[in-house]
């Protein structure tokens, strides 16, 4: 059980978090310019680093778990952390003059900070990425003795320590920035949303768009952690707090408790993919590749509708097989919540008018979204839950508190980047897994796709991300690859290692709640959400799937790819209008694969397109020739649950 902590923890812990929010919120409204300072971003940086530190070691003990109190060394950690880095931010510009003669302040900073971050997310983070950021920082220790094209340049430890943990190539670049301005106005956001009921209104407007249909379980636990997951930027949180209605309704309905888990686990993953509003990797993203969010969005969007249409078609057809009938609970029709929950949409408008018409900058779009759920939530409610003043704090509290794991991850990451840079790694890297495949451009997305999934499994979705950015995506991009393309490829396979066992955190979460075995469930999900391991390969093969061509090369791309993944699916689940024997499935799988054009195999477009409606034509002769009884789910007897009629 979670430890009660003791009052002036709590409120330090509260306070600490509070201000990091509000610092965020000032940082972006340019207070600081109107009030006449001037201030380098690595000072806001630090004082946010220094913030999470602080709440970190109060609020979790040496083994990870909340703690009543902080013992006496996390206690003094705390106050070191956060009394240097309060010290680096407000004589940062003075250490920025002098880094060259490398004073002793910074080797102080440095120490502290590498310190402090390393078991912040050992305690935080895991194991995992502990132990790969600590290689990287030991092989800068001997990088001029390691054989062969991975040496490196020497590097004392003082140098290492100042460079990684000070510099503004390292600890204070891109990722932190992105996580402490822009990602943790998108958690407000989130935040404010779920405090003014928004998350009953996605959950309730997606029970009354699809409840009443067949498998209509599954397909609220596919729409609504659709919906959910692309606010919350977190599949593990998603399925926490979706898959607690989600995953015993499905199991009433029908669904095995394997199943049931896997297709949340698959939905909740899937939202950090779904534009507008993607996880904490799609604006590191942006950062890291110097274009607009919007981009990035637009190139999403087409791989994500397809990733969802494929799995929404999977549980109904699992649905009609086993004759899984629609949910008995009394559902709102779509009128009732909308009435209730319109104002919900206001918000949503204002975000999307921000990022795509005004052109603004992400951080600026979340801002004035979060001032109008604000304004919404005070004067509206939603079945009995509406924002109050009290409410507001909590969620200043929560977003803070929300952000310290993102904040350690990502500045970890910032220590690998610098280890990148200043041995010389970033660039051998490159060379050697280019040169180790030559010019099979297949052989190499392989490997890629294994090293993104191994490296993800038990990693946070953005530490995952940047990691790969930095390892795996410039030999992409040198190989030939679209630097967009090539990005997106590490996102999904790293994003795949949540369903992947066997480490798969999305699916041992879906597991805990379903009561169904771990890799069970993994295993599961990675058959429902099989198309995320296609879909990559797809997009680099054919740029025009991430709208990189004309319209019309899109549409071809985006049905063929469509056509294809759908008969692939049918295959996979064995249903179409009737129960498939052995031959038919394979047809499907057959000629579902040739549909999706993917340029390796050196198929013409045309060929694509003849398996594409080869897929067709056999859908569409089984719908016509199907038989009187078979299993639809609408009006499933005792036949169609035994299988009988199959």
């Amino acid at each position: 059980m979670t430890a009660q902590q003791q009052p002036w923890v709590r409120w330090t812990i509260a306070g600490l978090a509070a201000l990091m929010c509000v610092a965020c919120i000032l940082w972006n409204l340019e207070a600081h310019t109107r009030l006449g300072f001037a201030l380098l971003k690595q000072q806001y940086m630090a004082l946010q680093l220094g913030l999470a530190l602080a709440i970190a070691f109060l609020r979790y003990g040496p083994t990870g778990d909340r703690v009543k109190r902080p013992n006496i060394v996390d206690l003094g950690i705390a106050v070191l952390c956060l009394g240097t880095l309060l010290y680096a931010a407000y004589d940062f510009v003075w250490l920025l003059k002098e880094q060259f003669y490398r004073p002793w302040q910074i080797t102080l900073i440095g120490a502290v900070v590498v310190i402090g971050v390393m078991e912040g997310i050992r305690r935080r983070a895991g194991l995992m990425l502990f132990g790969i950021v600590g290689v990287f920082l030991l092989y800068a220790l001997v990088a001029e003795k390691v054989p062969g094209k991975l040496v490196g340049r020497e590097l004392s430890p003082q140098r290492l320590v100042d460079y990684v943990g000070f510099d503004s190539s390292a600890v204070f670049s891109a990722p932190l920035a992105v996580g402490t301005i822009t990602v943790l106005l998108f958690v407000f956001f989130g935040q404010l949303l779920f405090a003014a009921g928004g998350g009953g209104f996605f959950t309730d407007l997606a029970m009354a768009a699809t409840g009443r249909s067949r498998g209509g379980s599954a397909k609220i636990a596919v729409v609504g952690s659709a919906l959910f997951g692309s606010i919350s930027g977190s599949a593990v949180s998603n399925v926490a707090t979706t898959g607690v209605i989600t995953i015993p309704l499905m199991q009433r309905g029908g669904y095995s408790r394997e199943d049931a888990g896997a297709i949340e686990a698959v939905a909740s993953t899937g939202g950090q993919l779904t534009p507008p509003i993607m996880g904490a990797a799609a604006f590191l993203m942006a950062e890291f590749l110097d274009i607009p969010y919007t981009m990035v969005a637009g190139a999403a969007l087409v791989p994500a509708v397809i990733y969802y249409l494929a799995v929404f078609l999977q549980v109904d057809l699992i649905a009609a097989r086993d004759g899984i009938k629609a949910p008995e609970e009394d559902t709102l029709t779509v009128h009732q919540v909308m009435k209730d929950g319109w104002h919900f949409l206001l918000p949503f408008a204002i975000l999307l008018y921000g990022l795509f018409w005004m052109n603004l900058d992400p951080e600026d779009s979340a801002l004035l979204a979060s001032i109008a759920i604000v304004a919404v939530g005070f004067l509206r409610g939603y079945r009995g839950t509406r924002l109050s003043v009290r409410t507001l704090f909590d969620v200043f509290v929560q977003t803070g508190t929300s952000m310290v794991d993102l904040i350690l991850v990502v500045a970890a990451a910032g220590f690998v980047i610098g280890v990148l840079n200043i041995t010389g790694l970033g660039f051998a890297l490159t060379l050697l897994l280019v040169d180790s495949v030559g010019s099979n451009i297949v052989l190499l997305l392989l490997i890629s796709a294994v090293v993104c999934t191994i490296l993800g499994m038990g990693m946070p979705t953005s530490g995952v991300y940047v990691l790969l950015a930095a390892l795996v995506a410039p030999s992409l991009v040198e190989a030939g690859v679209t630097p967009i393309a090539a990005h997106l490829f590490i996102l999904y396979f790293g994003m795949m290692s949540m369903i992947t066992p066997p480490v798969a955190l999305a699916a041992f979460a879906a597991s805990a709640i379903s009561g169904a075995g771990a890799i069970a469930t993994g295993v599961a999900a990675m058959r429902v959400g099989w198309a995320a391991f296609i879909l990559p390969f797809a997009f680099v093969a054919t740029p025009s799937l991430l709208l990189e061509g004309s319209l019309q090369e899109t549409l071809v791309a985006s049905l063929l790819t469509t056509v294809g993944v759908g008969a692939v699916t049918i295959g996979i689940t064995g249903y179409w209008a009737r129960s498939l024997n052995i031959v038919l499935r394979i047809a499907f799988v057959a000629l579902g694969a040739l549909a999706i054009p993917l340029g390796f195999i050196g198929l013409p477009m045309l060929a694509h397109a003849v398996a594409a409606a080869g897929a067709l034509a056999l859908a569409t002769a089984l719908s016509v020739s199907r038989p009187a009884r078979a299993g639809d789910g609408r009006a499933a007897d005792h036949k169609v649950q035994t299988g009988r009629n199959l």
